[in-house]
């Protein structure tokens, strides 16, 4: 069962399926149930969460009987997308043309058609491209994030005390016990309806840090179709990691 794994003594063990050397990693969670297995889409690690009282080899016993559901997930991710001229990239669910601009003012614009593609049209040197456009679309998602933010904490009455936008490789978004949200940039690259609905759910936490029947009937006052927004996350969220993946 377990002849997948390459004989190694370091840490972590690394688990071998179709040419692909995934790193395995653990997490110990008190609450844990079961085991639960992820791949981290900028690591290209699988991550196990265990129960307390539960082994690592218990654990590498489980790994080994996912061999099917990790070869749909690497497929599902692709390979990566970095930013340079000529690679398409979403933009609010939009296909964008990535284009070098050199001789041109300004950092990060739009310009509306590029072929059949509208382009993300970056300044300045080639080699900073790839800074100034993560750069760019970091401060466009903490603009968008803010105002949905600010919408539905009116809606439900709350007030978040902070909001931070980071790359997240877990969470799309995160609700402290002290009230500071943070979210993904990522979310930029996403549907605006996707994006809202993530602002929604991390704003309701605000009220209810749980997923209880309340949590969803606060998410449910100001998002129409949570379930669309649910089913888009988990079909293609994780493609969102391939971009930039070299930042």
């Amino acid at each position: 069962m377990l002849s997948q794994f390459l004989r190694r003594r370091e840490e972590p063990p690394v688990f071998e399926v179709d040419g692909w050397r995934l790193p395995v990693r653990f997490r110990r969670h008190p609450r844990a149930r079961r085991f639960i297995l992820r791949l981290d889409p900028r690591s290209r690690a699988l991550v196990v969460t265990l129960p307390a009282d539960a082994s690592r080899k218990a654990a590498l016993g489980f790994v080994a009987q996912q061999t099917d559901w990790i070869r749909r997930a690497l497929g599902d991710m692709g390979g990566a997308v970095a930013f340079e001229d000529g690679a398409v990239i979403p933009l609010r669910g939009r296909a964008h043309r990535i284009r070098h601009c050199p001789g041109e003012r300004g950092t990060v614009w739009v310009a509306e058609r590029d072929g059949h593609l509208p382009a993300l049209c970056v300044a300045g040197a080639a080699d900073h491209l790839a800074r100034r456009l993560t750069d760019w679309l970091k401060r466009e998602a903490r603009g968008d994030i803010a105002a949905r933010v600010a919408f539905h904490a009116r809606a439900m009455g709350f007030e978040p005390k902070r909001i931070s936008v980071r790359d997240q490789a877990s969470r799309w978004g995160s609700c402290s016990s002290s009230g500071n949200l943070s979210f993904s940039w990522r979310l930029i690259l996403m549907p605006r309806d996707v994006l809202d609905y993530v602002a929604a759910h991390e704003v309701a936490h605000l009220g209810e840090m749980n997923h209880s029947p309340q949590f969803w009937a606060l998410v449910a006052r100001t998002v129409s179709d949570v379930k669309a927004q649910k089913q888009w996350l988990r079909r293609h969220g994780p493609e969102m990691h391939r971009y930039g993946a070299d930042i």
